[in-house]
């Protein structure tokens, strides 16, 4: 052998070892069907053993009428519970009593043995200078004397200061009640006649016609006074009765006929009531129609009256989400003019507009997206030029709590303020009127939750995240510090089942710089060396984003994932809770779902982990989920293999007016059809799984029966699950069944348990 014919040989059997050296590709996991038959098994025991295995995750205070002490309830293991009694001055905590001798007064007291660890006590009342304590086991309340060791029937204690509650802020779309039709100061009254607006003197006299075009077709009515009772405003309006949509219950006791139910229900596109609006002046007995176009949509406007009792403004959403306005109103002339004049070429998330009205300096508090994050504003309505911005910067003001005018401060929510962590998770803030002086009251990494006291001097914080257990603090509200640690949850037995907790994960969007944010789920003892399919529950509704940002718990995906699966939800663009940009992806695009940045986001998975398997993907979803879902199918056949979708809203066309026209827009335009799953119905290629509640009263169930038909006249197989008697759901236990049978089925190739011969119940 020659020495370069050595060189070669020594050079191959060196790339032969180094190969053999190197990690094999992981393999498809393809269980056996006894395998799959014991996955079932041991799925069904976790759902039972797994829950009541988390304890102290959550705290409750009870305030007492002091406002300066609580007590809450642990629940323990073995359905076990005990009292925990808090001075907030002091910052101490200890058991509220001593359960084993309490309970022993207790069975005397109330005939029967009372164990020390089920007391089934849900409300306390402690006397701390007469060292008792009443409580209330089942209706009867009882009294006990912890000196004496005694307790004795007693009459229910005034729990009235304890019980108080801050004052609850009324939402911005909350309509007038029913107008009363005298006025404040007692001397009017407006009546409707033949459709017409009179006005008389309550104590008798002639009524005055202010009105002479009213008709049964477009009758006046909605009448409000003014403060000063010089005015009245009323609408003449042209009715528009909303559409009815059916539904048959094909499966009624006491009857061998289907009954034919039905609703109103607006779809896009249907026409609403509309007002026209008008002053009455009491001293000139004249009607003015107030200069402003009709007011024709989601009802007649709230009104707010101005201190001087001439002005008032109220608010408009124009339909097609496009344009908000405050418009003031002149009683007197008519005339009117636009304290604000929101325009977008996008969409205004008409749900979250906040405004709170300040009459005392004439100023309003106002949320918007103008700068392409939802941030407050602090309005001068007398110039109708914004004062200050309250809040900025590149993160999300997610709810405001309360307002305290006295001290001229906003109590607000918000993410993404905190570099560094989730940009989802909820903190709380507090900030001046001028945007000066923010607080942060809950700066600990992780999702966050209050309970104020009473008078709001203090609050218990429990923060947490998907893999970390729930913590509690007390705190002080005027700068936020912490008074002590109440409880850290307790979830050594959860894990002692082998669960993994789930892993939350990041990966960029399609524009290669926005992170996208989810969950990952994964079955116990899995094999790395095997690469599992992956599920993905998918809800892709523009109203809100949708991952757990707070402990998770057992649920349905890490059940889903002991059959051998990789259970995943991610929030895709499109979805609320981060910029404007990240939002406006959904205009006039629900068919997107986020789908681009949800496949982005799987495949990044698998380049991490090779026991993920991208050529093996399925998801399922509910109602906007069940459009997703069959969606993915339709428009993505090259990555998602396989899809459950229950009571989906397939065509935009079909469900509900404001939540559709809110993202698609209005007029009704050809968009609407382009992106229905209906009209694209012969793309199908995946493998499909329609499961709808045959009595859904909130997307119509033709919605899943179209695309039914839709699928059938194109020649396409796919399975079909009707539940008789069912509303809107994920077709409930028997789906649910159903979806996990669907998924063992067409992901890992292996026939599910026959149920009907008894393999697994």
């Amino acid at each position: 052998m020659t020495t370069q014919s050595i060189a070669l040989t020594s050079l191959l059997l060196a790339g032969f070892v180094a190969a053999q050296a190197q990690p094999q590709p992981a393999t498809a996991y393809r269980p056996s069907r006894e395998e799959i038959l014991q996955r079932y098994r041991e799925a069904a025991l976790l759902d039972s053993t797994a829950r009541n295995t988390v304890f102290k995750s959550f705290v409750q205070p009870n305030w007492q009428a002091d406002q300066k002490s609580f007590w809450y309830r642990n629940n323990l293991k073995d359905s076990a519970t005990e009292y925990i009694y808090v001075d907030a001055a002091s910052g101490k905590k200890a058991p509220a009593f001593d359960h084993a001798q309490l309970a022993a007064a207790l069975s005397k007291a109330a005939g029967k043995t009372i164990p020390a660890s089920r007391l089934g006590i849900n409300t306390l009342v402690f006397d701390s200078k007469a060292k008792t304590v009443s409580f209330r086991l089942q209706q009867q309340w009882y009294k006990y004397d912890a000196a004496q060791q005694s307790c004795v029937s007693t009459t229910a204690p005034d729990t009235t200061a304890a019980n108080a509650q801050n004052p609850r802020r009324r939402s911005r779309w909350e309509r007038n009640s029913r107008p009363d039709s005298t006025s404040p100061d007692k001397q009017w009254v407006w009546t409707i006649k033949d459709y017409n607006v009179y006005i008389r003197p309550a104590t008798g006299g002639k009524a005055v016609q202010y009105t002479t075009d009213g008709s049964k077709d477009k009758p006046y009515d909605h009448l409000f006074w003014s403060p000063d009772s010089k005015y009245a405003i009323g609408y003449k309006t042209d009715p528009r009765e909303q559409k009815e949509v059916y539904y048959v219950l094909t499966s009624q006791p006491n009857t061998m006929r289907g009954q034919l139910r039905s609703q109103r229900y607006a779809q896009p596109g249907d026409e609403f009531t509309s007002y026209e609006m008008y002053t009455f002046n009491v001293a000139s007995k004249k009607a003015t129609k107030v200069n402003t176009e009709k007011y024709d949509f989601l009802g007649a406007p709230y009104i707010r009256w101005r201190k001087d009792n001439r002005y008032f403004t109220y608010e408009k959403a124009d339909r097609g989400h496009q344009r908000f306005r405050i418009i003031e109103v002149d009683s007197e002339t008519g005339n009117t003019r636009n304290v604000i004049d929101e325009q977008t070429n996008t969409f205004i998330y008409e749900q979250r507009i906040f405004t709170h009205y300040l009459p005392d300096t004439d100023e309003i508090i106002w949320s918007s997206e103008k700068d392409g994050w939802r941030h407050l504003y602090l309005v001068n309505v007398a110039t109708g030029t914004i004062k200050n911005a309250i809040t900025t910067g590149d993160w999300v003001v997610r709810d405001i709590d309360s307002i305290d005018e006295k001290k001229r401060e906003v109590w607000f929510r918000a993410s993404g303020m905190q570099a560094g962590e989730d940009p989802y998770n909820v903190h709380f803030y507090r900030i001046s009127f001028d945007g000066k002086k923010l607080v942060s009251l809950t700066p600990a990494v992780g999702n966050h939750t209050i309970n104020w006291s009473p008078d709001r001097k203090y609050f218990t914080d429990t923060y947490s995240a998907p893999a970390v257990a729930p913590i509690t603090t007390l705190n002080r509200t005027a700068d936020g510090k912490q008074v002590i640690e109440l409880e850290k949850a307790d979830i050594s037995a959860y894990l002692a089942l082998g669960i993994q907790l789930p892993e939350v994960f990041v990966a960029k969007a399609r524009d290669g710089k926005t992170d996208i944010w989810g969950v990952v789920c994964r079955p116990r003892n899995y094999d790395p060396n095997k690469k599992y399919p992956v599920i993905e529950n998918i809800y892709a509704g523009p109203q809100d984003a949708f991952v757990p940002k707070s402990f998770m718990s057992y649920g349905e995906m890490q059940s889903m994932a002991e059959l051998g699966f990789i259970v995943v939800q991610c929030d895709g663009m499109g979805t609320a809770n981060r910029s404007k940009a990240f939002h406006d992806v959904c205009w006039k695009n629900l068919a997107d779902a986020g789908l681009p940045d949800r496949i982005l986001w799987i495949k990044a998975l698998a380049a991490k982990y090779p026991y993920v398997d991208v050529d093996r993907v399925g998801l399922y979803g509910t109602s906007a989920g069940g459009q997703n879902s069959a969606g993915a199918l339709l428009f993505h056949p090259e990555f998602y293999k396989a899809a459950v979708s229950a009571c989906g809203c397939h065509d935009n066309r079909v469900d509900k007016q404001w939540w559709n026209e809110q993202w698609m827009g209005y007029p009704i335009g050809k968009h609407y059809e382009e992106q229905s799953n209906i009209t694209n119905a012969a793309k199908l290629q995946g493998k499909l799984l329609l499961i709808v509640g045959e009595a859904d009263t909130n997307v119509p169930p033709e919605s899943t029966y179209r695309l039914a038909d839709a699928l059938i006249k194109s020649n396409k197989m796919f399975d079909f699950l009707t539940v008789p008697g069912m509303g809107h759901s994920d077709g409930g236990p028997y789906g649910r069944k159903k979806k996990r049978d669907f998924f063992v089925k067409e992901l890992l190739g292996v026939d599910p348990p026959d149920r009907n011969i008894g393999e697994i119940r």
